[in-house]
């Protein structure tokens, strides 16, 4: 049998990266060495990977050595730098970044939907697609292979730690005012309890916030077109119309979604149910008469992608209404990152 291949990951000791480390710990072993690899300041840290301790590594380019494969768990601008100097080095890159998403030469893939465009890799790089995307792409994978799907209308509902450690600490310090202080006249007002728009531009303490990313053409913002853009690249269908509003609301964990597809043929309610009972990487909880349906605290710290809410309407036979949750720091992040890699490593030993 060939030797298991060896994993570097990058950015292990980030918040994304203690993910990682408990995903890897949890998912198949398919590696030999696991090495970590961060800044200089992290050097020398011992993190727990498998059950055993591992001493933290400098990122380096001699830290890539004997690599097969590299997850970067990092900001843009360190991907942007080391993922080539890996990749230069014969190490298949997998980057959780943003940095190669649209880059024509570098597959975004999904492997419960594209698992295939992991050796279309021309630069050695491989792209993790943005959460929100992630949150709903599984699903919409399955129903673009069983009926084919022409058009997508996407309302996003996205938890506090999509914009990070900040974005967290933001959101509690907004409750915690607004829980403990009396605000303004003696009332506890919620629109008093932001004075830093840096991270939300509105309160999101008891609050709805239409805005998440950076303000683009047309007025949509960064992340709306990151919704669009990467539907159509990892479905394979540059001319997909995709309609994205997405929303900020006070939630820690778990991005959810209320997504709206026009199929390329009638379908009936109990089809659709079907098909993703048996969708991998999807879980189905769906009983409007009891109420039960996917709520953002019930997925955190798993695994699939949770749809309910599923609708057909005898007028419109052919488009579907669902509604979908995933764990933003999961599936959304760590997760897909490194189902992507158990697919490389499937490489060296086949």
């Amino acid at each position: 049998m060939s030797k298991k291949p060896t994993l570097a990951v990058v950015g292990a000791t980030g918040a994304v990266g203690t993910v990682m480390l408990e995903i890897l710990s949890e998912r198949p072993n398919v590696w030999g060495e696991i090495r970590l690899l961060a800044s200089a300041r992290s050097a020398g840290k011992v993190l727990r990977v498998r059950g055993e301790d591992v001493v933290v590594q400098e990122l380096t380019e001699e830290a890539f050595d004997g690599v097969d494969v590299a997850m970067f768990d990092v900001p843009d601008e360190i991907s942007e730098i080391w993922a080539p100097i890996a990749a230069a080095k014969g190490v298949v890159a997998v980057d959780n970044s943003g940095a190669f998403r649209m880059d024509p030469d570098v597959p975004l893939v999904v492997p419960e939907v594209n698992a295939a465009q992991t050796r279309n890799r021309p630069r050695g790089i491989i792209s993790n697609p943005n959460c929100t995307t992630l949150s709903m792409i599984v699903v919409v994978g399955a129903l673009e292979e069983a009926f084919g799907v022409s058009e997508l209308v996407v309302a996003s509902y996205q938890a506090a730690s999509g914009a990070g450690q900040a974005g967290i600490d933001a959101l509690h310090e907004q409750i915690d005012a607004v829980a403990g202080k009396n605000l303004g006249m003696g009332t506890k007002d919620v629109r008093n309890v932001i004075t830093d728009t840096s991270v939300f531009p509105a309160p999101l303490a008891l609050n709805v916030v239409p805005w998440a990313g950076s303000l683009k053409e047309n007025g949509y913002t960064s992340e709306e077109l990151k919704v669009r853009n990467e539907s159509r690249k990892i479905l394979g269908k540059p001319e997909l119309k995709v309609h994205a509003t997405c929303v900020r609301v006070p939630v820690v964990t778990t991005h959810s979604l209320a997504v709206h597809a026009v199929l390329n043929r009638p379908v009936t309610g109990e089809e659709i149910r079907a098909l993703l009972e048996n969708a991998i990487g999807v879980l189905v909880v769906d009983d409007p008469e009891n109420h039960i349906f996917p709520t953002p605290i019930d997925v955190v710290g798993t695994d699939p992608t949770v749809v309910g809410r599923i609708r057909v309407s005898p007028e419109y036979p052919n488009e579907v209404d669902f509604f979908v949750c995933g764990d933003n720091l999961r599936k959304g992040a760590a997760l897909n990152t490194a189902q992507i890699a158990e697919v490389v490593a499937k490489e060296f030993t086949a």
